[in-house]
């Protein structure tokens, strides 16, 4: 059994759950075995009948008459019924396992006297080192990596399984020092020494799930995307409580996410609140931004009046507090999936959820001493007179919030921005029509 606990120790070395199996014939070691299905791509190639097949090699023979075979944990129904193939004579295991052991935790296969073979059974055998070996391998991967505060949610897992056209798997970060323990979803594909890194920022009531059809386009042109979910939305964390957002908070995670991913070569892409909090973080790391991709959103300055769509948007939202999110963009894309519109709603499961749905339309500067529209002020400076990045415009026409009277003028704040492409059948969420936007701003943005 100490030999199997060895071959348990290189499993765990290699990544694999620590079992080892040892095959011992007329007082001799003839095969060894240890789990190996992760790294063989096989599921199959358990400790023990990785040690069978070595063993029948090297005698020659399937039936492995006279052999006893110690395994550090009890085995498997896969596994006892390949030793009662081989006819082997005894088997000696280790640790118990009440969840799949046959051997006499779950049921004892070699103890059915219909059967036309009957394998002796000792378990028990240095019962603590192998157990102590499985736990000690387990235990780092069951901490709660990503803890949740006491005043805030975390939508399942479960609600966000099978999306369409979202295949990318899933990145949190937790200790960001503007959410203090908050647990932040992002997306990050690509090669972190790509020549250009597209960081995507969602609005109000979207998540990053907004930009699954322009991923791939960035992705195929060899390029790294980042998108996170704010904080409240998607997959992140969501506070309970309205008063938590304000527009530093947002602002200061979204530069944290930045510092902490060391992102370079920075085209920000921005649509809705993804522009009014994006378009003031250039300016504060300025070194790590060359381009610009903007859709339908603003600077909200505090000096101009809100859009009259805006206004009649944010009436609404405080008349219909419950509003169905993916009804809301389908409205303006008919053609999107029941799945599609599914995914919209997934991270809102009931109304302690939706603090952010709630909190956010309030949050836009409407004055000038309205929180963050001094920091906008400096931003529409900055984009006037300090920007050396190239930019880039897409307008949805039929966007009834932010659409192109808004954007026209966003455009003129906006040093060296071209004439924008336009999308005449595209309304507030315009990156449901993204495709034809990322392929034309890879040719743009093209070194």
């Amino acid at each position: 059994m100490d030999l199997a606990l060895e071959q348990a120790r290189q499993a765990a070395a290699a990544g694999e759950v620590p079992v080892g199996a040892v095959i011992v014939k007329d007082s001799q070691v003839i095969a060894t075995g240890r789990n190996a299905p992760i790294a063989s791509h096989d599921p199959t190639a358990h400790a023990e009948v990785v040690a069978l097949r070595e063993a029948a090699r090297i005698l020659g023979n399937y039936r492995l008459d006279g052999c006893t075979l110690y395994v550090t944990l009890e085995p498997c129904a896969m596994c006892s019924g390949a030793m009662l193939h081989a006819r082997v004579d005894r088997v000696v295991f280790g640790a118990p396992d009440p969840r799949t052991g046959v051997a006499g935790s779950v049921l004892n296969l070699f103890g059915l006297p219909l059967l036309n073979h009957q394998t002796q059974v000792t378990g028990g055998v240095l019962a603590h080192e192998c157990g102590q070996l499985l736990k000690d391998f387990f235990r780092p991967k069951r901490m709660n990596l990503y803890p949740l505060r006491e005043d805030a949610l975390r939508t399942s897992d479960e609600a966000f399984a099978a999306l369409p056209d979202y295949p990318w798997q899933p990145r949190y970060v937790n200790d960001l020092p503007s959410i203090s323990g908050l647990r932040m979803h992002y997306l990050d594909e690509g090669d972190t020494n790509a020549p250009l890194t597209w960081l995507c920022l969602h609005g109000n009531p979207a998540w990053s799930y907004l930009y699954r059809k322009m991923i791939p386009v960035w992705l195929a042109a060899g390029h790294r995307v980042v998108a996170p979910d704010l904080i409240g939305f998607g997959k992140s964390d969501k506070p309970k409580k309205d008063s938590f957002h304000q527009f530093e908070t947002h602002r200061q995670s979204l530069l944290d996410l930045i510092e902490r991913l060391d992102l370079q070569r920075v085209v920000l892409v921005v649509q809705d609140w993804g522009g009014i909090l994006g378009l003031t973080l250039p300016m504060a790391l300025p070194k790590r931004f060359k381009g610009l991709l903007v859709m339908n959103t603003t600077l909200a300055t505090g000096e101009q009046p809100l859009s009259e769509g805006f206004l009649a948007w944010r009436d609404w939202c405080q008349s219909q507090p419950l509003f169905d999110v993916g009804k809301l963009f389908k409205r303006g894309n008919p053609g999107m999936t029941p799945q599609e519109t599914g995914a919209y709603n997934a991270p809102f499961p009931d109304k302690g959820f939706r603090a952010a749905l709630r909190a956010f339309p309030p949050m836009v500067p409407e004055f000038a001493d309205s929180p963050g529209a001094a920091i906008s002020r400096q931003a529409r400076d900055f984009w006037r007179n300090d920007w050396h990045g190239q930019s880039f415009m897409a307008i949805g026409q039929q966007d009834p919030v932010l659409g192109e009277p808004v954007m026209r003028q966003l455009q003129s704040q906006i040093l060296g921005c071209p004439e924008p492409i336009l999308l005449p059948d595209a309304g507030h969420f315009v990156q449901e029509q993204g495709r034809a936007i990322a392929e034309a701003a890879v040719r743009h943005f093209s070194p």
